[in-house]
């Protein structure tokens, strides 16, 4: 029993570890589910750090709380922003649906240590988790808000740079190998010539895309549920609260959070998030076809593509000795495919889990949500810094390619016709011979008509090559 105190609520007495901040209702929900041993995310925490200090601020401007309780909760709840609480955030992602079991202990735990340290300064104050930390609040506005700042704050300051730096990384490789001409592929198949700093500037300019995608879907995530309380009518708070609160998360954030435009519509679904995430995942997808690109133009080193070569970080097998393979491409599209995961729970709890004036899947939203955000912001960054930074072009191997790719024979078309182009194709392959020589003499043009209509470079431009 030592090891333990007794706690009491609405249910009755309930038994909480000695040295814990939080109290009884955050004790029942332990116990009520031990599912996956997988907790709340940190940035979930620190936003509702941000949630509870906001609604102090407010509500002690509004002359609704008294400024001693409210001063004491927001110092309590920058500990809870600043991440040295967390051990005391203890539940399961898998638990009540509206999230009000996490809202609880937060509510708890900065009631705890807000009256703790009161009392540190000589400050006689019993600061209660419903009456004075949740006031004017319900779970049902405060978890939706929290995700929606969460993800707000995470997506920009965090997946928004590291996309940036990758794009950077993606254009300078480009400008690095942008004379060089390697054979294009469609189907899988030889096709028309392209210069590296076509390819590498269509990655760039995916993730430029995937930039603008989640600064639109930004624009409704920024619209914050709070002021709603139970159902989106705004009972026991203020008129005031919404504005005032979304004033003051943007002033801690520096992001433009306001107001929703509807209470309705923001507690009773997670359109926004929904929409997030599905730009996340379109993110992934660009991602994982750059990394599946690279890995075929590194196939080899001496059967496969070769194209590039890949910077050489690791063994690659147990049993084969000198064998290297591309595992930051490997690790990325693993990321990705868990990123379009996440985004097929996301969704179904957008779909499933929105019934009347409320979700009730936020938790497994929330957690996928800001799950993607943080593999892509991570997995982007150490893509550009071990990966793309280092690519070598494969010079020699690609000249040789490109000099027996009987596809470049489709620059004749216009002068000597599909057809008659299509035997020189056909008889070089077989012959395993130059397009130039088999066109000598198969046509009438001469060496130099050939040089300038066959100039791999000038069918990277467009237009005709005559």
């Amino acid at each position: 029993m030592s090891d333990y105190r007794i706690e009491k609520d609405s249910m009755g007495e309930i038994k909480v570890p000695k040295n814990a901040y939080y109290a009884a209702q955050t004790q029942r929900a332990v116990e009520n589910f031990p599912i996956s041993g997988i907790p709340m995310s940190r940035y979930m925490i620190k936003a509702l750090g941000i949630v509870k200090a906001s609604c102090a601020k407010v509500n002690a401007d509004l002359g609704l709380l008294d400024q001693t309780v409210a001063s004491y909760i927001m110092k309590a709840a920058q500990e809870v922003i600043d991440g040295k609480l967390d051990e005391h955030f203890p539940l399961d992602i898998f638990q009540t649906g509206s999230g009000t079991s996490t809202n609880m202990n937060t509510n708890e735990v900065i009631a705890f240590r807000g009256s703790e340290m009161a009392s540190t300064d000589g400050v006689e104050l019993r600061i209660h988790p419903n009456d004075h930390v949740n006031f004017g609040q319900s779970s049902n506005d405060v978890f939706p808000t929290a995700i929606r700042i969460a993800a707000a704050v995470e997506a920009k300051q965090s997946l928004v740079p590291s996309l940036e730096h990758l794009h950077t990384a993606l254009r300078e490789k480009g400008e690095q190998y942008k004379d060089v001409v390697k054979t294009g592929r469609t189907h899988l198949m030889d096709a028309m010539p392209v210069t590296f700093k076509q390819v590498f500037d269509g990655y760039a300019r995916a993730l430029e895309l995937g930039v603008a995608r989640i600064d639109s879907a930004l624009e409704r995530v920024l619209e914050l549920p709070q002021g709603g309380t139970a159902v989106g009518t705004g009972i026991n708070t203020h008129a005031e609260f919404g504005a005032r609160f979304a004033a003051e998360v943007a002033r801690v954030t520096g992001l433009p959070f306001m107001e929703s435009v509807d209470h309705f519509e923001a507690q009773a679904t997670i359109d926004a998030p929904v929409e997030l995430s599905g730009q996340l995942k379109t993110i992934a997808v660009s991602l994982m076809k750059i990394a599946n690109d690279l890995r075929w133009m590194n196939s080899g080193p001496k059967s496969g593509i070769s194209d590039v070569m890949l910077a050489p970080l690791q063994p690659g097998s147990s049993i084969m000795p000198g064998k290297v393979n591309p595992v930051i491409e490997e690790s990325t599209v693993m990321v990705c495919a868990q990123v379009i995961g996440n985004d097929a729970t996301v969704t179904l709890a957008g779909g499933m889990g929105s019934n009347f004036e409320l979700n009730v899947m936020l938790p497994v939203a929330a957690h996928n949500l800001l799950e993607s955000i943080k593999l892509l912001a991570n997995v982007t960054r150490n893509f550009a810094d071990r990966s793309i930074r280092a690519i070598v072009v494969n010079e020699i191997r690609v000249r040789e390619q490109l000099d027996k790719n009987p596809i470049l024979v489709t620059a004749l078309n216009p002068i000597i016709g599909y057809d008659l182009a299509a035997q020189i194709a056909k008889k070089a392959y077989k012959e395993d011979r130059s397009l130039k020589d088999v066109a000598l003499e198969m046509t009438d043009l001469s060496e130099s008509d050939l040089d300038k209509a066959l100039d791999p470079i000038k069918m990277t431009l467009g237009g005709f090559t005559e």
